[in-house]
This record gives structure tokens, C-alpha cells and sequence, in this order.
């Protein structure tokens, strides 16, 4: 029997570091050290069918860069929260926020540095973030992002976040202008769905516009889930610098 595409391992190879277990997510740890370590939270994305297991955080794609990033010295977080259907984005959320809580008062955590990465479905999760972040939110990462339509309530569309964060700071709102100024790092992929590569088009020109602090990264001959479906060098690089600018912004 063929092997499901989402059990496919990272294409980076990694040593695996076994997580604490949670009731919704787990927590990867590096090597103990003096101080505490910025963390980073990783968003599954979606819909993922309710029954489907193991669920998201038992992927090898999310225990790959969770142990990843614990290699280079942070906290990483994978999160199992409930996006079963289109309707379910509300529940996740709240799950969401309670999981980053959660990570911030970890005691191997400095809460004042934390990334919130989303990949795929999850991308319209970061739009409450980037409308009014945290002063601890150091950055928000997207990995071939699906970044929502007309379909879902605005609270949940990135594109009309960035717009109007942007629309803000240049009249000088002080808050937005900070908002303006959190890091976003995008990975998008040459071979990606039309769908989904019209909403990373409008959130790429909305965010140029609003002069956001954005950097994308591109994977020319990558396609959706290039992370564990094309085992190649260029896909490797493109995971190795996404997580070099990411944890840039958490120094």
C-alpha cells in the first residue's frame, strides 16, 4: 500500500528529539542550557478529516521540524487543534491562543520571544495575529499558505489584516505602525495550487503596499507540501532559510 503523502518524512534530515507530551500539543526542547529559549509554534493546516490519525502533530513532517528547530537551540510547539471543516476556524483559534499561552509560560520558555509559523490551511489562523500582535510576537511564518476568501468571516482573512494594518500606520497610528513592522517570512512554491496561489498573490501585493517587513522565500519547481513531497536540494535550502530568518527575528 502506498504511503499518504502526509506521512512523508521532512526532506531536511534531522535528529529526532522526543517531545513533551500534552493533552493538544507538544513541546520539543533543545540540549539544556543556561536561560530560556525563544520558542516557535507550529500550526498544522487543514481541513484534516476528524477520524484521520495520527493526527497532525504525530506527522513526521511536524516532528521534523520540531526537532529541528530544537536542534538550533529553541523551544518548538506543534499544536493538534481542531480544523475539521471551514466552520471549525473559530475553535482553532481559541485552541490556538490557549496553546501559545501555554508554550509562554513553559519554564524552558522566554515568553518575550515567540514565532507563530502556520502551514497550508492554517494560514488564515494568523490573521488576528497580524491585525494587533503582542509586543512578544517576534514573527509569523507562512509555508505554502492557503490565506482564506470571501468564504470565511474577515477576522480570519490575512490579506484584509495587513491591509488595514497598513491603511493605519500610514496615518501614523503608533500601534500600527509596530504592527506594520512584525517580520513575516513566506515560502511559496512555483507549482502551487491556482487557488491557493491567487490568495498568496493578493497577500503578497497587499503587504508590498503596506510596506509590511515581508520576506518571501520561493521554491520555483516546489509544489505544495515540498517539504516532504520533493526531496531535493533547492527544497532543502528552502526550509534551512525559513528557519534561519525565523529564528533572525527571535535573537
Amino acid at each position: 500500500m502506498q504511503r499518504p503523502a502526509y506521512l512523508a518524512p521532512l526532506v531536511v534530515p534531522v535528529d529526532p528529539v522526543e517531545p513533551e507530551r500534552g493533552d493538544t500539543e507538544d513541546v520539543y526542547l533543545p540540549d539544556a542550557g543556561a536561560g530560556r529559549r525563544p520558542a516557535v509554534v507550529l500550526v498544522h493546516g487543514g481541513p484534516v478529516p476528524a477520524g484521520r490519525r495520527p493526527t497532525p502533530r504525530d506527522w513526521p513532517v511536524y516532528r521534523g521540524y520540531g526537532s529541528l528547530l530544537a536542534g538550533r537551540g529553541v523551544v518548538a510547539v506543534t499544536v493538534d487543534h481542531p480544523l475539521h471543516s471551514l466552520d471549525d476556524y473559530p475553535r482553532s483559534a481559541a485552541l490556538l491562543h490557549e496553546a501559545v499561552e501555554r508554550a509562554r509560560e513553559h519554564p524552558r520558555v522566554d515568553g518575550d520571544r515567540i514565532a507563530l509559523w502556520c502551514f497550508s490551511g492554517g494560514g488564515p489562523l494568523c490573521a488576528g495575529w497580524l491585525r494587533d500582535p503582542p509586543s512578544w510576537l517576534r514573527c509569523v511564518a507562512l509555508t505554502y499558505p492557503w490565506l482564506g476568501s470571501s468564504v470565511l468571516e474577515p477576522s480570519f482573512r490575512p490579506v484584509g489584516a495587513v491591509e488595514a494594518v497598513g491603511a493605519a500606520a500610514a496615518t501614523g497610528v503608533a500601534g500600527a505602525m509596530r504592527a506594520n513592522a512584525l517580520p513575516i517570512v513566506l515560502t511559496r512554491v512555483g507549482l502551487e495550487r491556482p487557488d491557493i496561489a491567487a490568495t498568496v498573490a493578493e497577500f503578497v501585493a497587499a503587504a508590498r503596499t503596506a510596506e509590511a517587513d515581508l520576506t518571501i522565500i520561493d521554491v520555483p519547481a516546489g509544489q505544495h507540501g515540498f517539504d516532504t513531497l520533493d526531496d531535493t536540494d533547492a527544497s532543502r535550502h528552502a526550509v534551512t532559510q525559513a528557519v534561519d530568518r525565523v529564528l533572525a527575528t527571535l535573537r
